[in-house]
């Protein structure tokens, strides 16, 4: 490949360092239509002849039904996927193989490899969150009116509905593919062209090439297009943020499976069990999204650290830009794809939800806004009122409905026995009207505003 510049071949440690085909051969795909993109322009620019960018693209077509049915063969010596196809190229077409890569050059190639492999990346992981969000609607939709606590430092806070909980989560992933949709709108030009820094004196047609790539324009400066990994960076980013939310759901999963919460019973197919305790039933799957959270967010941090001193143009560091790309969208599509099983399947145990609920005086916010509401007490008048009244219960072992009316009027004088009306957990969630509140016809306002979005999508 080094052409009469090199008297000797490199070390075997070089070797070994300097190749990145065990790993990019992941772009097979997008390496090929890169190139037939790239020769067809040739062609039509009259810069190879017509024939030779014919016999070219049908030798890559063959080329591709070769990876397609053995896989990209790994050979060290040829470095990089870029020449294990031109080579393999070589050998079917002959010496006409060599005209490909005229007014390229492997930096403009890859950076082109790379943004068509993300986006694809980006194509995928919108069609699993999609998927997501709807499971998440559906999930919501029958719980729209299911009572459990309300949790602030995981302390019981308020009363809310499973459905709106499950809602919180529907928003969430709503974030998370505005950021993948964004990233792609970005990343959507074509570096196709820029060649090795500076663009090239052929007079080359990247318009062309850019369109029939899908890009919506080419790149407009040679140094950037070759140097640019913003767009991966962008990928891995919203990925983290994304593999967040994953996590913390989860991490709802994994509470509520244990016994002292009950809340959810989760199916065969996204638990395991304990080699020495017969009785376990453990929540692996929603562990190793957890888990997956934090190696996500590592390989992001890998690429700005990687990124954050080079300067322009291309350095044979941002060859290691793309395994901690490849490793984070495999993770994501594992955790996504393992998320939505489980809201699909697992079971809510809406009585034990509603049990907790009733506890832990959790209707005391009720009681304050009534005293407000009800007897033009100022709130934070009220606040103090209630904070008494549950010491009260507490004390007593009660919950705030079970205190005689006589004993909270002792309190207050101004409470009268309609404040009963608005201490149970329903009249509570149902009082919850804001906008975006949990009150169920809110809950089902939500969803009902989502799914049509949703059918417009």
């Amino acid at each position: 490949m080094w052409g009469g510049r090199f008297a000797a071949g490199p070390a075997s440690v070089m070797r070994e360092i300097n190749a990145s085909i065990p790993f990019d051969k992941r772009l097979s795909q997008q390496d090929i239509a890169g190139s037939k993109a790239h020769v067809a322009m040739l062609g039509q620019q009259g810069i190879v002849s017509a024939e030779d960018a014919a016999t070219i693209s049908a030798g890559l077509d063959r080329v591709a039904a070769e990876y397609a049915a053995n896989g990209v063969p790994v050979d060290l010596d040829l470095e990089d996927i870029h020449m294990v196809t031109e080579s393999r190229l070589a050998e079917l077409i002959g010496p006409v193989a060599g005209r490909l890569h005229t007014a390229r050059s492997r930096n403009d190639q890859v950076a082109t490899d790379l943004r068509l492999w993300v986006r694809d990346a980006i194509d995928q992981v919108e069609a699993g969150l999609a998927a997501l969000q709807s499971a998440l609607l559906t999930r919501a939709e029958d719980h729209a009116d299911a009572v459990m606590p309300g949790f602030t430092h995981l302390q019981s806070a308020q009363p809310v509905t499973l459905g709106h909980h499950l809602m919180a989560y529907h928003a969430m992933i709503g974030r998370d593919r505005s950021r993948f949709a964004d990233a792609r709108v970005r990343m959507n030009e074509c570096p196709l062209g820029a060649a090795a820094l500076a663009g090239t004196g052929f007079p080359i047609d990247r318009h062309a090439t850019a369109v029939a790539l899908g890009f919506d324009r080419p790149t407009g400066n040679s140094l950037d297009s070759v140097s640019d990994r913003d767009f991966a960076l962008d990928y891995l980013m919203a990925a983290t943020q994304c593999s967040l939310h994953l996590s913390r759901l989860a991490e709802e999963f994994v509470i509520w499976a244990s016994q002292p919460f009950g809340f959810v019973k989760l199916p065969d197919a996204y638990s395991t069990g304990s080699s020495i305790m017969p009785q376990k039933r453990n929540p692996d799957a929603a562990e190793l999204v957890r888990g997956h959270a934090g190696r996500i967010a590592g390989c992001m941090t890998a690429l700005v650290i990687t990124m954050k001193g080079l300067p322009l143009a291309y350095s044979k560091d941002m060859q290691d830009d793309k395994p901690p790309v490849f490793e984070a969208h495999d993770l994501l599509g594992l955790s996504i794809a393992a998320m939505t099983g489980m809201i699909e399947t697992v079971t809510f145990r809406t009585d034990r939800m509603r049990a907790l609920a009733e506890s832990g005086y959790a209707t005391a916010t009720d009681l304050a806004d009534w005293l407000v509401r009800e007897a033009n007490v100022p709130f934070r008048e009220a606040h103090h009122i209630t904070g008494r009244a549950v010491k009260l219960a507490e004390d007593r072992g009660l919950q705030l409905a079970d205190l005689p009316l006589a004993d909270l009027q002792d309190i207050d004088a101004r409470i009268t026995d309609g404040l009963y009306a608005v201490l149970t957990v329903d009249a509570s969630v149902a009082s919850r009207r804001s906008h975006g509140g949990t009150a169920p016809d809110q809950v089902r306002a939500r969803i009902a505003e989502a799914r049509a979005k949703e059918h417009a999508a």
